[in-house]
């Protein structure tokens, strides 16, 4: 078996630092879906969770990016898609109970919140990898 280094963690977090930075890009660019997705649960202002989550994204692909603080940004992700967890189920219950929504969209907006979990399991192989 060959030995791991810290290097072998580096193409993963580069994709995902570059998906991160995309979609925290987009919080900017068409906040107002993100707005829609806030759970309503939540005191204040949606634009103002949009704009959080944006600049935690923009700000956790940066750490990811850096080689000497890419242990630090895998467990950040990590965090960062726990956190933002209830506002894909906003989407999923919203779109379920849209009658504007396909049911191919409503099934998707609901088969996609398990998918959570191998994006945490990747940014914390990204955390470990980069400790070596």
């Amino acid at each position: 078996m060959a030995e791991t280094t810290s290097d072998d963690g580096r193409r993963p977090a580069l994709a995902l630092a570059l998906l991160l930075f995309g979609v925290g890009v987009l919080h900017f660019v068409a906040p107002k879906f993100f707005d829609s997705i806030v759970p309503r649960a939540l005191p204040g202002k949606a634009r103002d969770y949009t704009y959080a989550s944006g600049v935690a994204e923009i700000g956790v692909a940066a750490a990811l990016a850096v080689p000497r603080t890419r242990g630090l940004g895998g467990r950040l992700a990590a965090l960062l898609f726990i956190a933002v967890f209830p506002a894909n189920i906003q989407f999923a219950v919203d779109t379920v109970k849209s009658e504007k929504a396909s049911q191919a969209i409503k099934v998707g907006s609901v088969a996609r919140l398990p998918l959570q979990i191998p994006m945490i399991t990747q940014a914390l192989k990204i955390a470990r990898l980069a400790r070596r």
